[in-house]
């Protein structure tokens, strides 16, 4: 071979590769480091049973998520979805189908199931109403959905039940749902097949003339309506007994949890002035409630709560996950700052008051966009505005349809969640079949296109996936495109890229401050807008030091606010959110 022929040659497999490593996806982790609510499962369709809505579509849905842990082993039950979840680590849920229907019967009797650990056994009871009694369930081995009736009729009519064990030995039941009825408690029988023990107590009821957060509708803004109070759950924590509630409506943005605090597993107990300690009534996606507080193998607390997708239908809902735990005073507080964010996993026991947010922004917020067709009034740019209850559709399912978004410059992309919309859905009830495959293309001119992320043969259920890059990649331009959906139009509800982007943080706010009204409870923020920000993260609590509180807002200078209690003092300050970065919060100001 002479030297011109072999530099060509060398040219040649020098050139092949850079195009191999141009064409070579992205690595990403198929168990992430890191989480980004709502969670990532294969959610069931409304039941088939379902008429309250329109005939020719369907929609995904559950709430009320009871976790409990058995033997280091996560436990996940929510509201009609024809069996459970199990989780060692909660990176990874795997879905366990199990009928808990009473004679094969359908309809809404697994709605808010209850369930807890005793010993090497979990049980599980689904909601009803007396004087329809239905099972108690027992399994030693819930993976593989063993399952044997403990007592055929469980005679307290627990609607929204949830269990409590003692150290004594000693077992409780809780139950209730209602905008007229209170709570109630109850001592069972554990020796005796969980008999019910003595009379039924009243526990609590909602007092919204005192309890903003407590008051009905979108921000607490329905007074018409009496609100609901529903989804008791006990944590006892240094020997203090902790009842918590969920108020005042699962489909509204406040829909939040209280927690009462006693000296005995039936009261009598004491409110909270900090409450709610569960609340996220903005962001992507809202709503923290009805939830269930519980323990890591590590030791760590978490809570689990309802968030609101409603699309479809009113009670269109998702699940989240918190940190949480118990400050030094022992104050029951929940996380819900950048809550639907990635975060990190916890790899040991850790304070959950030291921030788990990744710090990776959002870059995609109201950026360029277009698609490859688009359903009247469901327009691209509805898939980058932080709001998960409109959304983009294309006009079939087939593949090739495709959104993509102009990131405005070249930025290190971290993360990328994509949340898809149940447009056209026909599906009902838990459906073990179904996929989504897609591959996310990237550029840097517009022009030249090369695969970023391939789950073209993906063969799981993903409404809400989440793709954490094992390093992040630099590039300007992304292009989701459709290969094949599980169900409806190819339709996104949220393109969601996470990342950091080169340039000075935001600067702090400034002229932040706080009108406290008439009427205790409510007031108004106030603040300048920070250049370079696209929303603002309020943070309030009852001591300068306890602010555990946060609501998120986009593009505002102004927030009325009417989740506060009368008669107590408040403390707030404020942070600006930009696509470099968080910028230092304000003074904290009392009010």
């Amino acid at each position: 071979m002479n030297a011109r022929l072999y530099h060509s040659f060398l040219f040649l497999i020098a050139a092949t590769a850079i195009i191999s490593c141009l064409d070579k996806p992205a690595e990403y982790y198929e168990v992430p480091t890191t989480y980004c609510n709502p969670i990532n499962l294969d959610y069931a369709y409304v039941p088939s049973t379902h008429t309250y809505y329109a005939q020719d579509e369907s929609h995904r849905s559950t709430a009320d998520p009871a976790v409990v842990n058995l033997r280091d082993t996560l436990y996940l039950f929510s509201t009609n979805q024809n069996g459970y979840w199990w989780s060692a680590d909660m990176r990874t849920w795997n879905f366990v189908r199990q009928d808990f229907q009473k004679n094969g019967r359908a309809g809404d009797n697994v709605c808010a199931p209850g369930a807890w650990a005793w010993g090497d056994s979990l049980l599980f009871i689904p909601s009803f109403v007396a004087p329809d009694p239905m099972p108690l369930y027992l399994s030693t081995d819930p993976k593989n959905a063993k399952w044997t009736i403990l007592r055929d009729s469980f005679e307290v009519g627990t609607w929204d039940p949830s269990f409590f064990k003692d150290d004594d030995g000693k077992a409780y039941v809780y139950w209730g749902s209602s905008n007229f009825y209170p709570l109630y408690g109850m001592e069972l029988d554990a020796k005796n097949g969980y008999k019910p023990i003595g009379e039924r107590k009243e526990l609590s009821r909602l007092f919204p003339d005192e309890h903003g957060w407590e008051r009905f509708g979108e921000d607490h803004t329905d007074t018409t309506i009496a609100p609901y109070t529903e989804g008791p759950w006990m944590t006892k924590h240094n020997g203090k007994y902790y009842y918590q509630y969920a108020a005042p409506g699962t489909e509204w943005n406040i829909y939040a949890d209280g927690v009462l605090v006693g000296d005995n597993p039936l009261g009598p107990f004491e409110y909270q002035s900090y409450n709610p300690f569960s609340y996220k009534p903005g962001g992507f996606i809202t709503g923290a409630g009805h939830g269930s507080t519980f323990k890591d193998k590590y030791g760590n607390y978490w809570h689990a709560g309802t968030m609101l997708n409603w699309i479809k239908y009113k009670f269109e809902r998702r699940l989240g996950i918190f940190p949480t735990g118990f400050d030094d005073d022992g104050q029951l507080y929940c996380i819900t700052a950048f809550g639907d964010y990635p975060n990190f996993h916890a790899s040991g026991l850790r304070d959950h008051r030291e921030s788990t947010f990744t710090g990776w922004m959002l870059q995609s917020y109201k950026k360029k966009v277009w698609a490859s067709s688009s359903l009247s009034g469901k327009t691209p740019e509805l898939a980058v505005n932080e709001n998960i209850r409109n959304y983009w559709s294309a006009e079939t399912n087939q593949k090739g349809e495709f959104l993509a978004v102009d990131l405005g410059a070249e930025v290190d992309i971290y993360a990328i969640q994509i949340n898809y919309a149940d447009e056209g859905a026909t599906l009902r009830d838990k459906q073990d079949s179904i996929y989504h495959q897609y591959i996310i293309w990237h550029s840097h001119d517009g022009d030249s296109w090369d695969i970023l992320i391939d789950k073209s043969k993906n063969q799981k259920d993903i409404p809400h996936d989440y793709i954490e890059l094992k390093k992040p990649f630099t590039t300007r331009y992304l292009k989701l495109e459709n290969i094949h959906m599980a169900d409806g139009k190819f339709a996104i509800a949220g393109f969601r890229i996470f990342g950091k982007r080169k340039g000075a943080l935001p600067k702090p706010v400034d002229d932040f401050s706080v009108n406290r009204h008439a009427d205790t409870r409510d007031a108004t923020f106030t603040w300048q807008q920070v250049e370079g920000a696209y929303a603002y993260n309020i943070y309030y609590g009852i001591a300068p030091d306890k602010l555990y509180n946060c609501i998120m807002i986009h593009e505002s200078a102004e927030r009325y606010f009417r989740g506060l209690n009368k008669g107590v003092k408040y403390f707030a300050q404020i942070e600006a959110i930009g696509e470099t970065g968080v910028s230092n919060r304000s003074n904290v100001i009392e009010f």
